[in-house]
Protein backbone atom coordinates (compact mmCIF):
# COMPACT_ATOMS: atom_id res chain seq x y z
CA UNK A 1 0.00 0.00 0.00
CA UNK A 2 1.32 3.49 -0.79
CA UNK A 3 2.89 5.33 2.13
CA UNK A 4 4.81 8.43 1.07
CA UNK A 5 3.19 11.54 -0.35
CA UNK A 6 4.85 10.90 -3.70
CA UNK A 7 3.47 7.35 -3.73
CA UNK A 8 0.01 8.59 -2.76
CA UNK A 9 0.12 11.04 -5.68
CA UNK A 10 1.43 8.43 -8.14
CA UNK A 11 -1.74 7.85 -10.16
CA UNK A 12 -2.89 8.64 -13.69
CA UNK A 13 -4.23 12.19 -13.77
CA UNK A 14 -5.19 12.09 -17.45
CA UNK A 15 -8.91 11.60 -16.79
CA UNK A 16 -9.13 14.13 -13.94
CA UNK A 17 -10.86 17.26 -15.25
CA UNK A 18 -9.76 19.48 -12.36
CA UNK A 19 -6.38 18.07 -11.35
CA UNK A 20 -3.94 20.58 -9.90
CA UNK A 21 -0.77 19.10 -8.43
CA UNK A 22 0.09 22.35 -6.66
CA UNK A 23 -3.31 22.32 -4.94
CA UNK A 24 -2.81 18.67 -3.97
CA UNK A 25 0.65 19.25 -2.53
CA UNK A 26 -0.59 22.33 -0.68
CA UNK A 27 -3.38 20.19 0.81
CA UNK A 28 -0.83 17.61 1.94
CA UNK A 29 1.17 20.34 3.67
CA UNK A 30 -1.85 22.16 5.07
CA UNK A 31 -3.96 21.90 8.18
CA UNK A 32 -5.97 19.02 6.71
CA UNK A 33 -2.98 17.08 5.37
CA UNK A 34 -3.79 13.95 7.40
CA UNK A 35 -7.37 13.99 6.15
CA UNK A 36 -6.22 14.40 2.55
CA UNK A 37 -3.75 11.53 2.94
CA UNK A 38 -6.68 9.44 4.16
CA UNK A 39 -8.70 10.52 1.11
CA UNK A 40 -5.83 9.49 -1.16
CA UNK A 41 -5.69 6.07 0.50
CA UNK A 42 -9.44 5.67 0.10
CA UNK A 43 -9.10 6.63 -3.57
CA UNK A 44 -6.39 4.00 -3.98
CA UNK A 45 -8.74 1.39 -2.51
CA UNK A 46 -11.58 2.57 -4.76
CA UNK A 47 -9.32 2.07 -7.79
CA UNK A 48 -8.64 -1.50 -6.65
CA UNK A 49 -12.36 -2.07 -6.15
CA UNK A 50 -13.17 -0.67 -9.60
CA UNK A 51 -10.57 -2.97 -11.14
CA UNK A 52 -12.08 -5.97 -9.37
CA UNK A 53 -15.55 -4.96 -10.55
CA UNK A 54 -14.33 -4.97 -14.15
CA UNK A 55 -13.55 -8.68 -13.82
CA UNK A 56 -17.01 -9.67 -12.55
CA UNK A 57 -18.97 -12.11 -14.67
CA UNK A 58 -22.17 -12.27 -12.61
CA UNK A 59 -23.63 -8.92 -13.75
CA UNK A 60 -24.45 -7.41 -17.13
CA UNK A 61 -21.97 -5.11 -18.87
CA UNK A 62 -24.03 -1.93 -18.44
CA UNK A 63 -24.38 -2.43 -14.69
CA UNK A 64 -20.68 -3.24 -14.38
CA UNK A 65 -19.66 -0.15 -16.38
CA UNK A 66 -21.87 2.16 -14.33
CA UNK A 67 -20.71 0.75 -11.02
CA UNK A 68 -17.09 1.02 -12.05
CA UNK A 69 -17.57 4.60 -13.26
CA UNK A 70 -19.15 5.58 -9.93
CA UNK A 71 -16.17 4.18 -8.02
CA UNK A 72 -13.73 5.96 -10.33
CA UNK A 73 -15.62 9.25 -10.02
CA UNK A 74 -15.56 9.08 -6.23
CA UNK A 75 -11.81 8.39 -6.30
CA UNK A 76 -11.32 11.37 -8.62
CA UNK A 77 -13.30 13.71 -6.35
CA UNK A 78 -11.28 12.59 -3.33
CA UNK A 79 -8.00 13.14 -5.17
CA UNK A 80 -8.99 16.59 -6.41
CA UNK A 81 -9.48 17.78 -2.79
CA UNK A 82 -13.25 18.24 -3.21
CA UNK A 83 -14.08 16.75 0.19
CA UNK A 84 -11.63 18.74 2.30
CA UNK A 85 -13.02 21.42 4.61
CA UNK A 86 -12.93 24.82 2.98
CA UNK A 87 -11.75 28.00 4.60
CA UNK A 88 -8.50 29.44 5.91
CA UNK A 89 -5.72 26.91 6.04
Amino acid sequence: MPQTDDQLLAFDTGDLEDWDEDRARAALGGRHGALYRNHLLIAWHLDSWAEAESRRTDVDAQYKAGYRQALQDMAAFLRQTYYLPRGPD
